[in-house]
């Protein structure tokens, strides 16, 4: 009878210790949750599976609620943490999830060199592989010394309900809104989406959708990211892609971000793959990708065709500014512009 409760409780301590994790091979995996793109992240997430030997469980986000989607599960599971890694397309909604002490502080070796604009001073998140916000423009509606350079173009008449830009509440449209709020001050931000309200801007489901509408000739113009246009010239789209206020207040670079989830499950292999995330080697794949992702970092190879960071007049305020006004920024978007 002794030896039977012994068995018993050996057997059900087995069960206990595999269910939570604790086993050798449950134990060598890591969980990411990813925004960046299934298309171009997958492939990613698949090599340092194979180099590593530790198996990647992903979670990816839609279109639709871009960042938005996963950044409320971490908020929802912060208690109860599921995920080791967060690799987001985006900054500032990394910033709101620090301030919500979702995150731990790591440092790693790989991001020695990334600029200190890209990296929290306390080292909760590390940026990399950028895309700009761009403006795009269908070049058989669009005559060659007629397409729109600034996002004040959009106000004017002669664009009325033919220029489209995704759902402000979510993704880099969001964060974009917020840097203009940041920037130019709550009136002037209101006067210009007021502006584009009046002009029937076209609201679309994502970055993606804007692409598309303007690629097809739906529409003749739209802003989305950089990635986003390149698609569309890979697929043979007659696309034109213009920088916008480059003689102004500059267009936004939004990195890429990478963070630890804090009391994660697998802490160490969440490290490892961070490592492996802020490589120059990672980063350098990322621009010939067909995601075309800007390097922060100088040195990192890239396509000839890929604009180098320094190369692009940004908007000049921080990404801490631009995290303190989402809030309030989002208020504003729900409750009158998209009314």
């Amino acid at each position: 009878m002794k030896y039977k409760k012994k068995f018993l409780y050996t057997f059900l301590m087995c069960i206990i210790l595999s269910s939570s994790g604790w086993s050798k091979g449950i134990q060598n995996n890591v969980i990411i949750y990813t925004s960046h793109d299934q298309i171009y992240s997958e492939p990613i997430l698949d090599l340092f599976e194979k180099i590593s030997g530790i198996k990647v469980k992903a979670v990816y986000d839609v279109e639709a609620t871009k960042t938005t989607g996963i950044v409320n599960r971490l908020i929802a599971e912060k208690n109860h943490p599921r995920c080791d890694v967060f690799w987001n397309n985006e900054n500032i909604r990394t910033i709101v999830l620090k301030e919500k002490g979702i995150l731990q502080r790591y440092i790693s070796d790989s991001a020695k060199d990334i600029p200190k604009g890209f990296k929290d001073p306390e080292g909760f998140w590390t940026g990399f592989a950028a895309r700009s916000r761009v403006i795009i423009y269908n070049k058989d509606m669009v005559d060659v010394d007629d397409f729109p350079k600034s996002i004040y173009d959009f106000t004017d008449r002669k664009w009325n309900g033919q220029v489209a830009i995704a759902n402000p509440l979510f993704g880099t449209t969001a964060t974009h809104a917020a840097a203009l709020f940041a920037y130019l001050g709550n009136a002037k931000a209101i006067s210009f989406f007021q502006a584009l309200k009046e002009n029937h801007v076209i609201i679309a489901q994502g970055n993606s959708v804007v692409k598309d509408q303007v690629a097809n000739g739906e529409l003749m113009a739209g802003l989305t990211d950089t990635d986003d246009a390149n698609m569309a010239i890979l697929a043979g789209k007659p696309i034109g892609i213009v920088m916008p206020d480059q003689d102004g207040m500059g267009t936004l670079l939004i990195p890429n971000t990478v963070v630890l989830i804090n009391n994660c499950p697998n802490p160490e292999n969440g490290k490892k793959f961070i490592d492996f995330l802020l490589s120059k080697e990672i980063e350098s794949k990322l621009a010939f990708s067909s995601s075309v992702q800007i390097p922060v970092r100088n040195d990192v190879t890239k396509p000839a065709t890929t604009p180098s960071f320094d190369s692009i007049r940004s908007m000049d305020i921080s990404y801490d500014e631009i995290a303190d006004k989402m809030e309030e920024t989002a208020q504003y978007i729900k409750n009158y512009f998209l009314r």
